[in-house]
């Protein structure tokens, strides 16, 4: 038989050695991004990279931009990933981040009925919007505080567009993230803002096409911030810190650069080291 003693020794090496491996198991970070760089597929090609290169774990909340800084502020995300640079800076200088890092660049297209009844086809965004809007034609928007429906408020503003008076029937708030905003645009067979990238991996384009791009104005910046572990001591610090370091790196620029679909680059990599 087996003696009291041997048996507690060995049931205390089991307990430490399921220990260390349940910690070994939950090693990983979370990561509150925007529905751009998960439904572009761009994450699913990235993160099992750095995983593999770092054996860190990341788990991704995919949100519009807007909510996604709003979930780290609450310190429930490890590492922002987002592309509004105006709130990524209030973010930081709010003391919930502790610095903005580039890492790469798309851009905005305009989507819309090949037909193009608002005749808005061109290089222009801003001139684009204003037929469309004389038109009245249908325009699906985001309306979810993302990153994009931040950049189309922008550019309703620069056009002259008050939406607050000439928003009627042709314009939709859907509330919803990238994908399902497409989707609905193509449903309805109307104009909408998106980024280049979920436009080319989105398959249900339905009658739709690109109608305006080309435009220096449509350029779309992507940040990586960590959260700061002063607000929030639970924050996994320099697990973050090594993603963020990877995602700059030349490494993790290189694997940026070659993801396609169809042949064409998705992401710009342009981190400044």
């Amino acid at each position: 038989m087996i003696s009291r003693r041997l048996f507690c020794s060995a049931l205390a090496a089991a307990s430490v050695l399921a220990a260390t491996a349940s910690t070994a198991e939950e090693r990983y970070i979370t990561v509150s991004s925007t529905t751009s760089t998960e439904q572009s597929g761009l994450f699913g090609h990235l993160l099992p990279a750095f995983e593999k290169t770092s054996g860190i774990k990341v788990r991704v909340v995919a949100l519009g931009t807007g909510q996604a800084l709003d979930m780290a502020r609450r310190g429930d995300a490890d590492v922002v990933f987002v592309h509004d640079r105006a709130a990524e800076e209030k973010f930081v200088a709010e003391g919930f981040g502790l610095k903005r890092q580039e890492v790469m660049y798309n851009d905005f297209i305009v989507a819309g009925p090949k037909a193009d009844p608002a005749k808005a086809t061109g290089k222009d965004i801003l001139e684009g919007l204003r037929r469309i809007e004389a038109a009245k034609a249908p325009f699906v928007s985001r309306g979810d505080k993302s990153g994009t429906h931040a950049a189309e408020l922008r550019y309703w503003k620069a056009a002259g567009v008050d939406l607050d008076a000439k928003k009627g029937a042709w314009y939709r708030d859907t509330g919803s993230g990238m994908g399902p905003a497409l989707n609905t645009a193509a449903s309805m067979n109307a104009y909408i803002l998106a980024d280049r990238g979920t436009w080319l991996s989105f398959k249900n384009r339905g009658d739709l096409g690109i109608i305006v791009e080309g435009d220096t104005k449509l350029f779309n910046q992507y940040g990586v911030i960590l959260v700061n572990p002063a607000k929030h001591p639970h924050v996994k610090q320099a697990d973050g810190q090594k993603f963020i370091d990877w995602v700059v790196s030349d490494a993790g620029q290189k694997t940026i650069a070659e993801y396609k679909i169809g042949g064409e680059q998705l992401f710009f990599p342009n981190a400044q080291r």
